[in-house]
């Protein structure tokens, strides 16, 4: 069993929403900042990844942690991947809870059960957590059109403080590839976590090699 989480650990969630290079590029930023993640990954998010990325992972935890790590160059247990009902991880309470947590791409069906607090798998009780907890939490939607019922989900949340972040990449930096797109959204996840980067060039600023 892992210890509890300390500060500047980051809880990052992925969901089946389309746009997995998102949640992937930020968890390799993070732990290229030296951040402890813990990494959960809903089902649908694992057939995602294999879908829009070469991510082929493994479907164990411990066997995913091995291959992302050994791809991001993490540090022995700087990055922990936990199951969907690993009700004992640090997440899953207030006295373990780390100091921040991003779900990217956020589902509208996770941010519905957010909203709600329903609090049905590990991901979501983490969420969960951060709002009881007053603790900083990010959602990152991809969806589009929005109904009704999601606009009211995404006001009801941002009033509880949670941060709206949705995957709209600006275009002033000029992008040339799809993975400026992403950075531009990754590096908007890492300033509202406070982590320092040159991910992305800023407004009035230029880019960083």
């Amino acid at each position: 069993m892992s210890a509890g989480a300390s500060a500047g650990d980051i809880a990052v969630g992925m969901t089946g929403a389309s746009g997995a290079q998102y949640g992937l590029r930020l968890v390799e930023c993070l732990i290229k900042a030296r951040r402890r993640v813990y990494l959960m990954l809903s089902r649908p998010a694992q057939l995602v990844i294999g879908l829009e990325t070469e991510f082929k992972l493994p479907g164990r935890p411990g066997e995913i942690a091995r291959a992302l790590g050994a791809r991001f160059g993490a540090s022995d247990g700087q990055l922990q991947v936990l199951g969907p009902e690993e009700w004992t991880a640090p997440v899953a309470s207030g006295s373990g809870a780390p100091c921040a947590m991003v779900v990217c791409p956020c589902s509208m069906a996770t941010l519905s059960s957010i909203a709600v607090g329903a609090s049905r798998s590990l991901l979501e009780r983490a969420a969960d957590v951060m709002l009881k907890e007053g603790r900083k939490l990010i959602l990152v939607p991809r969806e589009t059109p929005l109904s009704a019922i999601h606009l009211e989900n995404m006001l009801k949340l941002a009033r509880l403080g949670v941060v709206m972040l949705p995957a709209n990449p600006g275009f002033y930096h000029r992008p040339q590839r799809v993975e400026d797109l992403v950075d531009f959204v990754v590096a908007r996840v890492l300033d509202h976590l406070g982590v320092e980067h040159s991910v992305a060039p800023r407004w009035g600023g230029e880019a960083e090699t």
